[in-house]
């Protein structure tokens, strides 16, 4: 069973077009739900329970018809879009990530909580202040050596105890997302486990009481899938995360270590189309805008991943992924997409 878990798939085929979008309500404060195809509803009921998946964020007007009954505001969206969003059947979780740019109060995981029914699950991003080993300008680029880089305490303090007590049990991931490291932590690879391993193994005992919330670490350094990365991880009860980027080398090349980890869940975060290259954000989102089509078909990417979730799921695992507009252009319709290949792959598995 475990070698079979991550071998290919062929292309998931497209599915038909979707309903047309519904009325418009732009001045709206509170988005409506758009109505969801058949067929989707269908996928969605047959698809493993333990199978979450959903958007990078949420606030995207491009997703009139899709997601919401109409066009509205960002604004709107980011602050009240939540409860829409969330009636979507295929959509069970979202990636809070703007908490990496700054520490969110217990009273904004609430609100989040709020908005979001009984069986909705969050995945959390740890603030850059812990995980990015520099303190950077506003355009990005390091200024100085952070001190507070994988700090325990901080971590608990800023990020662990407040989205646990303002989620609740809505708390499902974890993520600490390194940042690029500098040459220096690149070069000290002991040193810099020995940091990572003390800031996991703080976080699990806070954690203590709340076994199902999953601690999962993301990297953008190649370097750093190594042995002695993943023996960190088991030591300290977490997970890799599947982080698909530019930066990293494709999901075939990153399995081995999540393999190594076997048996454990699954969580990935399909975050850049590799066509883009390392530092493409900004031209995909260019080409990808407004967000409401497939631009940048990967059906490399979404069959092996599709492999994966079925075999992990198959297996009695847990699988969180994460998909942005930047993946494909759509992340609603990628995940559409990934959900059939799921379904036409797993059949057996799940059986």
């Amino acid at each position: 069973m475990q070698d079979s878990l991550f071998d290919d798939l062929p292309p998931a085929p497209t599915p038909p077009a979707r309903a047309a979008a519904g009325p418009a309500h732009a001045g709206a404060t509170v988005p409506g739900a758009a109505p969801v195809p058949g067929q989707l509803v269908e996928m969605a009921a047959a698809l493993p329970p333990l199978l979450r998946m959903g958007g990078s964020t949420w606030s995207y007007p491009g997703w009139e018809g899709l997601v919401w009954d109409g066009p509205y505001d960002p604004s709107v969206l980011a602050k009240n879009g939540l409860t829409a969003y969330a009636q979507h059947p295929l959509l069970r979780t979202v990636c809070i990530d703007r908490s990496f740019w700054r520490p969110l109060t217990v009273s904004q995981y609430a609100g989040y909580a709020g908005q979001s029914p009984a069986d909705f699950s969050f995945v959390v991003k740890c603030p850059s202040v812990v995980t990015d080993a520099l303190v950077r300008a506003e355009d990005g680029r390091g200024r100085e050596t952070n001190p507070a880089f994988l700090d325990a305490e901080l971590a608990v303090a800023s990020f662990v105890e407040p989205a646990l007590e303002g989620l609740g049990g809505k708390l499902g991931v974890l993520v600490f997302q390194l940042s690029p490291l500098t040459w220096d932590w690149l070069t000290r690879p002991t040193d810099l486990f020995a940091r990572l391993q003390a800031l996991l193994e703080r976080v699990r005992l806070q954690l203590a009481q709340h076994p199902q919330v999953i601690v999962a670490v993301e990297v953008r350094d190649p370097e750093l899938l190594v042995p002695a990365f993943a023996q960190v991880l088991r030591a300290a009860g977490a997970t890799f995360c599947l982080g698909l980027h530019g930066k990293m080398p494709p999901i075939e090349e990153q399995l081995p270590l999540l393999r190594s980890l076997w048996p454990g869940p699954l969580v990935c975060r399909w975050n850049l189309n590799r066509r883009f290259g390392p530092y493409g954000y900004e031209d995909a989102q260019k080409a990808h805008a407004p967000f409401n089509q497939i631009v940048s078909p990967d059906p490399h990417t979404r069959a092996l991943l599709a492999r994966t979730i079925a075999g992990v799921t198959g297996a009695g695992q847990r699988a969180y992924v994460t998909v942005s507009n930047d993946a494909e252009g759509c992340a609603p319709r990628s995940i559409a997409l990934l959900a059939e290949a799921v379904l036409e792959g797993g059949a057996g598995v799940r059986g």
